[in-house]
């Protein structure tokens, strides 16, 4: 046990989440012998978790449990998920079980990464996740992925505006490799499954126009969803929800696998997309683009532009057919229009 009290505070929230993860019930007597505090001592773990958002069940005379079982993060197991190649790339992993962001805590943690090697953070809980436009980012306890990759490109890659396209069909690529069928991408940025939103990317950017790029490369995916969060996602982002179960019900994976799968396969991409720029993928998004030859409504700033979506450009822009010329977006906020 850590000598630092924060730090033993923590090893011990940890510890009996661990022993509550399998959903059952556990007597406060035997989870104080196991942890080998006071029942008192149990309480006041227990009190501090549900202080952190986290539900813990307790009914007399038969003790505390969590509402479902949840498989913690658990750097061993993610690693044992990851491949050979992403865990050679691997400089530094840090498993939390709270955070404000974890693509703020990547970006701060200083790590002076060489060029092609990366560093991951997931965590269980974070308080100021944020997804694009300034959005929060919202995962319950044990509910979704949070995980940030920092990545040191050389220098700024060909068609560096394109990187989230990119990283989109390495996260599309593992999950189809864990069965999830069906899975596509929204321009620029989103994982979508039958029309509803499964996940987003965050990229953020630290670098000179010439010289070394680091990035910090958030990703969120929909897990186990429940339904009184998904109904605030979707008035919040005004899109319908999806999660992994849904789509995979009793095959679903654990989050270790997905998290090891996801950071396998952005290696992979990262790494090609630092030679080749966008072109080496932009086949790939043509075949997981939900947005193709559909009615779209796009708001950059203050302007909205109403047309047909015809892919996306070279460079990652996103192309509208309107009135038949094509308009290309960089930026903005893309929906499916409705017509009549």
């Amino acid at each position: 046990m850590p000598s630092d009290p924060a730090a033993q505070a923590s090893a011990r929230r940890h510890r009996l989440l661990a022993l509550l993860s399998d959903g059952g019930f556990h007597s406060g007597e035997k989870l104080a012998k196991r942890l080998r505090i006071s029942r008192g001592g149990i309480w006041k773990i227990v009190s501090s978790l549900r202080e952190l958002g986290i539900e813990i069940q307790s009914v007399p005379r038969q003790g505390y449990r969590l509402p479902r079982p949840v498989d913690l993060y658990d750097q061993a197991a993610i690693t044992a998920a990851a491949s050979s190649r992403a865990r050679a790339a691997l400089t530094r992993t840090d498993v939390l079980l709270t955070v404000d962001s974890t693509n703020r805590f990547v970006a701060e943690s200083e790590l002076d990464l060489s060029a092609g090697r990366a560093q991951l953070c997931v965590a269980e809980l974070q308080n100021a996740g944020r997804g694009r436009r300034g959005r929060s980012w919202t995962a319950p306890f044990g509910s979704g992925i949070c995980m940030s990759v920092g990545w040191q490109f050389a220098e700024p890659p060909p068609t560096f505006s394109a990187l989230s396209l990119a990283v989109g069909i390495a996260v599309v690529t593992a999950l189809r490799s864990l069965g999830a069928a069906d899975v596509g991408l929204k321009w620029p940025n989103d994982l979508m499954w039958k029309g509803r939103k499964l996940g987003g990317i965050l990229i953020e950017m630290r670098g000179e126009a010439e010289g070394p790029a680091h990035v910090v490369i958030g990703i969120g995916i929909n897990v186990r969803m429940p339904s009184t969060v998904r109904l605030q996602l979707a008035e919040q982002q005004a899109a319908l929800i999806s999660d992994v179960h849904e789509i995979m019900q009793e095959r679903t994976p654990n989050r270790n696998a997905i998290v090891g799968t996801v950071l396998s396969e952005l290696v992979t991409v990262l790494t090609a997309f630092a030679a080749e720029g966008f072109a080496a993928f932009h086949a790939q998004w043509r075949d997981l683009d939900t947005l193709a030859n559909t009615p779209v409504k796009v708001m950059n700033g203050a302007q909205t532009t109403l047309g047909i979506a015809r892919g996306v450009d070279l460079d990652g822009t996103l192309l509208v057919d309107v009135n038949g010329e094509i308009k290309k977006f960089a930026s903005g906020e893309v929906s499916v229009r409705r017509v009549a």
